[in-house]
Formats: C-alpha cells, sequence, structure tokens
C-alpha cells in the first residue's frame, strides 16, 4: 500500500499538471502562481531547517570515526578518517559530500544456511547513489541555460561534452539516462528487499517515484514529444525578472513536468532530502576529534546542591550504629 500511494500521488500530480494547463487560468496557476509558491516554501523551509540545526547545543565533541585517532609519535594516525585539525575535518567533508564516503564504507549482513551471518560490501548502493546525485547536479546546472540569456560558456561547454551528437538530433545527454537508470535501481532495490520494504515508508518511495517521474517526463519531452524550447525559456526567464508571461506554445505534458519539479522544490526542505543542507552542520562529521587533547567542559554544568555523605552521615549516624553499618565519625 505504501507503494501504491506513493505511485498514484505521483501519478495524480502529473495528470493535474497535465490537464489543468488545458483549463481556463489554468496555466496561469501552474506556470506563475505554483512556482512562486514552491520557492517561497522551499527557501523558507531551509532557512528554518538550518537555523533550527544551527541553534541546536553541541557541548561535547562527537565526531563519527573509524579510524586511529592522534596519540602516540610512534602510532600513524589515520587523518582523514580521524582528524584532528581542521584541515583534516575539511578533507573529511569533502570526501563525504563530493563521494559519500561513509555510503562506501557501509556493509551489509544476511543469514547463510540459517544459522551463518555474513557481511558483504554495499557497493552498488554507493554506485547508484553517486550517479544520481551528480547526474542530477549536471542536470540541474545544465537547465541554468533555460534562466540565462546568453547562455553562459561553461554551461555550452558541459553540453557538448556530455553530449552525443552523432545518434541523432536532439543531442542525448548521458546524464539524463544515468539520472533514470540510478533511480530506477534504487527504487527495485527497496522494493526488491524484504528487509529494506518492511521499514520502507511513503516518505521513502514518494520521493524516488516523484525523481522518476520527472526525468521520464524530461526525458520524452525532448525526445518524443519535442516541447517549444523557445517559449519554455521565456517562461523561465519571466519568473527569475519577476516579469512572468506564459507562452500559448508551451505543450499541456510540459505543466505536468513542471509541477512535479514545484512539488519537489516544496518538499525538499521538510523530508529526508534536506540532507544536503544537513551534512554541513552535522557535529558527527564537521568536527576534529580532540577528546584526548583537550579538557571539554559542559557549559551547562551549572553549580547544584548536592547532598554529601559526611551530611548523610550525620543525619543517620545513630540508626547506622544500631544497625551495625560502619561510620567514619563515632
Amino acid at each position: 500500500m505504501r507503494v501504491i500511494i506513493s505511485l498514484v500521488v505521483v501519478a495524480i500530480l502529473f495528470a493535474l499538471g497535465w490537464l489543468g494547463a488545458t483549463l481556463g487560468m489554468g496555466r496561469i496557476v501552474l506556470g506563475v502562481v505554483i512556482p512562486y509558491l514552491a520557492a517561497v516554501l522551499f527557501l523558507g523551509g531551509i532557512i528554518q531547517r538550518v537555523m533550527s540545526w544551527a541553534n541546536s547545543p553541541v557541548p561535547f565533541r562527537i565526531p563519527t570515526t573509524c579510524g586511529q585517532q592522534k596519540s602516540l609519535p610512534w602510532i600513524k594516525q589515520e587523518k582523514l578518517e580521524n582528524p584532528d585539525t581542521a584541515i583534516g575535518v575539511i578533507g573529511r567533508m569533502i570526501l563525504e559530500v563530493f563521494f559519500f564516503r561513509s555510503l562506501l564504507r557501509n556493509t551489509k549482513s544476511e543469514i547463510v544456511d540459517k544459522r551463518r551471518v555474513v557481511y558483504g560490501s554495499e557497493l552498488l548502493l554507493w554506485i547508484g547513489a553517486l550517479v544520481m546525485h551528480w547526474s542530477f547536479l549536471i542536470i540541474l546546472i545544465r537547465h541554468v541555460r533555460f534562466f540565462t540569456a546568453p547562455t553562459p560558456y561553461c554551461i555550452t561547454l558541459m553540453q557538448q561534452a556530455e553530449g552525443f551528437h552523432k545518434l541523432g538530433a536532439p543531442v542525448f545527454y548521458v546524464t539524463s539516462f544515468l539520472f533514470l537508470a540510478a533511480v530506477a535501481y534504487l527504487l527495485v532495490r527497496r522494493l526488491g528487499s524484504p528487509q529494506l520494504r518492511y521499514i520502507s515508508l511513503v516518505n521513502d518511495y514518494f520521493p524516488l517515484f516523484l525523481l522518476f517521474g520527472i526525468a521520464a517526463s524530461g526525458i520524452w519531452m525532448r525526445h518524443v514529444a519535442r516541447t517549444d524550447v523557445a517559449a519554455v525559456k521565456e517562461l523561465a526567464i519571466g519568473l527569475v525578472t519577476f516579469r512572468p508571461v506564459v507562452p500559448e506554445t508551451i505543450m499541456p505534458l510540459f505543466f505536468g513536468h513542471l509541477l512535479l519539479v514545484c512539488v519537489l522544490v516544496a518538499y525538499l526542505p521538510y523530508s529526508k532530502l534536506c540532507h544536503m543542507a544537513g551534512v554541513f552542520l552535522s557535529p558527527t562529521r564537521n568536527l576534529a576529534n580532540t577528546n584526548r587533547m583537550k579538557r571539554h567542559v559542559n557549559p551547562w554544568d551549572y553549580p547544584v546542591k548536592v547532598h554529601t555523605y559526611e551530611e548523610y552521615e550525620d543525619e543517620l549516624r545513630d540508626k547506622m550504629k544500631a544497625a551495625g553499618l560502619p561510620v567514619e565519625k563515632e
């Protein structure tokens, strides 16, 4: 049911965008009102989440480490896995943000012969996640061409680098199909594992179906339906310059794609997908491990009234002596 609910919700959203563009003011609502609303929700949500994380107290250093920390001079330190300096933390953050180092170290376990627990690597999960995130980033950068006039040279150069010009027109972009394949793999992996299905919720399936719908509809519009790219660019530039205009030549299918994108943008700050901002504020990642080098005192460790043993014995000395218990003072 959780899978079906997620799939149906995404399908309904796409249908609302597609069919809504054929009704009265539907094109204005879908092409202007909803994108601006999604942008407001995104910015407000990101600011709220970041401020909430930034204001969370972190009195102690709690970095997650998986290597030898700095110790005696003749013991080799793992400077990236267990850094003790700001430079080491920056290096570990680069590996985490760009190469998902902690996910690469992830392992899976399974019971073999009903009695043995066997551990193995999750290399395919790491590859799938890395391909999906990098492809998504490149696709986002590539879409900057719709919001600028003229298109920056770096964007044009990137398009030329990843495009297969000899396979037909329009050009096939590698990342578009890699992204679709990676999302499909992550979805099939979650559906194919009984353990993952058991712990998966609607908010685990919904983003995957949403991303798959965005990618599939985008590829369809580029290579099959052939949407009016010039009209789409006119719409995008109008939005960023706050002079919105919705050309009549844009096909209704585009508005289904656009609605899914807007839902993703608005949904992102309030979901698990917000790890894109949270990773930089995670004390398990952004702190150096100096627990053995420096004394860390809890700033909230204010003085409190305590009941010492001497006071306890003074109150109960007669009863303790009567019970045969030893006392320090007679």
